[in-house]
């Protein structure tokens, strides 16, 4: 009979569910308003959102929170997103919401920000924040291309990338955890350091002309029969080799960070590095192969977007994507799958922004601004507040 009742309890629905359900039904009204569903009534959004709504209005009389009042806000944008859907033709929905193609260009946009997103997971997880994820990813994409031009191998540029990436991490390593210097300024020099170097070498190097044209790109893998397979063909079958390693980088760092003993001197170290330390765990070793490797993925998906995607490099290319990529690692609570997720978030509002041009090329501009706010969110905290590494940010001197 206990057992029963226990069992019964876990399907009961507290104020914090309701909430959460609130959030889904926002997000149906909207869903329903597309393809394929495709609602052309606009009563069936506004029902939809004003139930989410009512959900997270109840859940704030409850004593919740952020997740209450964000179930509100759902709501409402379910409800106003929807309506404009239902108002739109469906020639131009179609062309917008095309789902197969919608998934696969996220993913392009995505990739850049996981691998540099799991790389300040080690660097932080390890107490060192790493504000030159930017940087990192900047070396990544002109040393990508210059190893490619140079080897005329796609291989290379991804090897001399991690190597440049590694330099610029290292020496940040050296900066914050030998000096004990401020990390924040630390990484923000380390920034405008790639800035100046990248830019100098790229004009010493291509002047005036460019990165060349014929640039040896990272290949796309083929699934074979998958091509013709709706939505999935679209979706998958045709991503680029950088974006399936990604998904092997998301289970290898999860795996390494909260399975195995070195994720867990990592951690151990993060959160209390002198406890750590009386057990024979080397700090200052831990800090320094997690801030570099930190910037050898960083500099991965800079190559990734400069020789996979883009096939040439341009001052400043990363373009803010470092930091939003360190968004998505505060969005994730400083884990991989969380990491990931907070990124596709960002890819799909970039993706989503170039088909919007389909009806007017100011909402589009506009709307590619929403990666940027989302970032703010996410370092205000607004949609609740992650926890980070006990430790992170503080030097550490060896006793």
């Amino acid at each position: 009979m206990n057992t029963f009742a226990a069992s019964m309890d876990r399907f009961r629905f507290g104020p914090r569910q309701v909430a959460r359900l609130g959030i889904v039904l926002g997000i149906l009204a909207f869903f329903f308003a597309l393809p394929p569903i495709e609602a052309r009534a606009y009563v069936v959004p506004l029902l939809v959102g004003l139930l989410g709504a009512a959900c997270g209005i109840w859940a704030v009389t409850r004593g919740v929170g952020r997740i209450a009042w964000g179930a509100v806000t759902v709501g409402v944008l379910g409800i106003v997103l929807g309506v404009l859907a239902t108002r739109s033709s469906g020639t131009h929905l179609h062309i917008v919401v095309s789902w197969g193609a919608l998934v696969a260009s996220t993913l392009v946009w995505a990739t850049p920000l996981t691998f540099a997103a799991i790389g300040g997971m080690f660097s932080e997880r390890s107490g060192v924040v790493n504000i030159g994820l930017e940087g990192m990813m900047l070396s990544g994409a002109f040393f990508g291309v210059l190893g490619a031009d140079k080897f005329n191998s796609w291989a290379m540029g991804i090897l001399v990338a991690a190597v440049a990436g590694g330099c610029f991490a290292l020496l940040h390593a050296f900066f914050a955890i030998q000096l004990r210097a401020d990390q924040i300024v630390g990484g923000t020099a380390i920034n405008f350091l790639a800035l100046g170097v990248t830019g100098y070498f790229f004009i010493q190097v291509y002047g005036d002309v460019g990165s060349p044209g014929n640039l040896p790109r990272i290949p796309n893998v083929n699934i074979p029969g998958l091509k013709h397979v709706t939505f999935l063909g679209d979706a998958f079958g045709q991503l680029n080799l950088m974006v399936w390693l990604s998904f092997v980088l998301l289970i290898v760092a999860h795996v390494v960070m909260f399975k195995t003993p070195i994720g867990l001197r990592i951690r151990a170290v993060g959160e209390h590095p002198r406890a750590a330390e009386t057990v024979g765990i080397s700090v200052y070793l831990i800090r320094y192969a997690s801030v570099t490797l930190s910037g050898v993925l960083a500099a991965l998906g800079g190559a990734y977007l400069a020789v996979g995607f883009v096939g040439s490099f341009n001052e400043n290319m990363t373009a803010g994507r470092g930091f939003i990529a360190l968004a998505a690692l505060i969005f994730g609570n400083w884990r991989p799958f969380g990491a990931f997720a907070a990124a596709l978030l960002f890819g799909a509002s970039t993706a989503l922004s170039f088909r919007l041009a389909t009806y007017s090329d100011s909402a589009a501009v506009l709307f590619q601004a929403l990666p940027y706010v989302l970032t703010l969110i996410a370092v205000a905290g607004v949609i609740g507040r992650s926890v980070p590494p006990a430790s992170v940010g503080r030097p550490y001197s060896k006793q």
